[in-house]
């Protein structure tokens, strides 16, 4: 339950991080201001943090967890969930005051963005903590060990809550070669966004093909070997994702703040912090022999 809620905030975000990427190759991004533009770097940088946070907890289940359901994991992905929606909510925000800035003024972008973060802080926050039943309690220790067909189901499912991010951004990354705005990029933000495409391809690929092998190699039917197969093509495909998102992390800052230093410090910065949540972190953890 928990990985399927993670689902559907992650398809929220696919839509803000799609639009902060795509914003730079529109011919409307010339006429922001440059405070909006570096908005849209502060905006962007706080997605990619979001989508971090929301991947993790599948990151941790395959890893830590060899995809068994634990308290441990079930007190992590909510955490995660949770601390996913700050960076979430600040980027909604500055998103907001970038498109309203444009056409009516600072002013009014201002009360937009605020009021509008502010509202999803109550929502999400606020009056969670006001309706939360004292009554409820977590998974307990005493829970048995996982089914395989559990097991399979889930993995199937953290696929598909890591696909959207490679959904959202393949896409983008197709049509924005497209515009004239690309075709004006220096040639090694070009070689950059090339090598992001290819990663995010890859991506995709590795994380479509456990339904593909459970569909037509084991004809639906549940096994020990799917499983292990299917959790090593769910491990991997984050790998080149987070890539593909650092390689157009540093197309997007290039392309607004003409800055190598600064280009290279926010891509490198996002790629570590990915690669922290998504495989340093877990490894760490399962090292450490933290489990259930």
């Amino acid at each position: 339950m928990a990985m399927d809620e993670t689902r559907l905030l992650i398809l929220g975000s696919q839509v803000l991080f799609g639009f902060l990427f795509d914003s730079v190759f529109q011919t409307g991004f010339k006429t922001l201001s440059s405070a909006s533009q570096y908005l849209i770097c502060a905006a962007l940088a706080l997605m990619v943090l979001a989508i971090g946070c929301l991947i993790a907890p599948s990151m941790q289940h395959r890893i830590v967890e060899a995809g068994h359901s634990t308290p441990r994991l079930e007190r992590a992905t909510s955490l995660l969930a949770a601390w996913s929606l700050l960076p979430f909510m600040a980027s909604l925000g500055l998103g907001l005051y970038v498109v309203f800035e444009r056409i009516f003024g600072s002013v009014t972008a201002i009360t937009v963005g605020v009021a509008s973060a502010a509202f999803a802080g109550f929502s999400w926050f606020g009056l969670a903590w006001l309706i939360k039943d004292k009554r409820i309690k977590n998974m307990t220790a005493e829970s048995g060990p996982t089914p395989l067909s559990t097991k399979i189901e889930q993995m199937l499912t953290e696929a598909r809550v890591i696909i959207p991010g490679c959904q959202a951004l393949l896409g983008f990354q197709l049509v924005a070669m497209l515009t004239y705005a690309f075709d004006e990029l220096p040639s090694d933000a070009k070689i950059m966004h090339a090598a992001g495409l290819c990663c995010v391809t890859i991506a995709t690929i590795l994380l479509m093909t456990p339904a593909a092998l459970h569909r037509q190699s084991f004809g639906g039917n549940d096994s020990e070997l799917f499983l292990r197969l299917g959790s090593a093509f769910v491990i991997a495909g984050p790998l080149p994702l987070a890539l593909g998102i650092a390689a157009d992390v540093y197309v997007v800052f290039l392309k607004i703040t003409h800055s190598t230093a600064i280009t290279v410090t926010a891509g490198l910065a996002m790629l570590l912090a990915m690669l922290g949540l998504w495989y340093l972190y877990p490894i760490w953890l399962r090292a450490l022999g933290v489990k259930g």
